[in-house]
């Protein structure tokens, strides 16, 4: 198991290259804005290559995945790159009521008493 840095936090990602659609888990610095994580991996001079592991490739239009424990990506290759928890909302319409439904209660609970 790699150690990670301390000053690293760990992000699910999608990233979508001209052939491939990559799903896995890259590190962004604790001390950015939390919507700038990825833009500053990508606008990084010094980076020509992100590090991703727990990775699964897929080719465009469908293929078996090839699962790694760690890959590079050439940062020039990635057309798209966005955390993977943004893609629930392509989702079926059962799972937005769903989400809602979930979102509901939490408000209600949130707003009982404690014993």
């Amino acid at each position: 198991m790699t150690k990670q840095p301390s000053d690293t936090a760990p992000v699910e990602v999608v990233i979508i290259t001209k052939d491939h659609e990559i799903r896995g888990t890259v590190y962004v610095s604790k001390f950015t804005k939390s919507n700038r994580e990825l833009t500053e991996l990508l606008n990084d001079k010094e980076r020509r290559f992100l590090a991703v592991t727990n990775a699964e490739i897929v080719l465009q239009g469908g293929s078996t995945p090839k699962r790694y424990d760690f890959l590079e990506i050439h940062i020039d290759s990635i057309i798209i790159m966005h955390p993977a928890s943004q893609t629930l909302f392509k989702e079926s319409s059962k799972v937005q009521e769903d989400i809602a439904k979930f979102r509901e209660l939490r408000n209600r609970l949130s707003q009982t008493k404690p014993f």
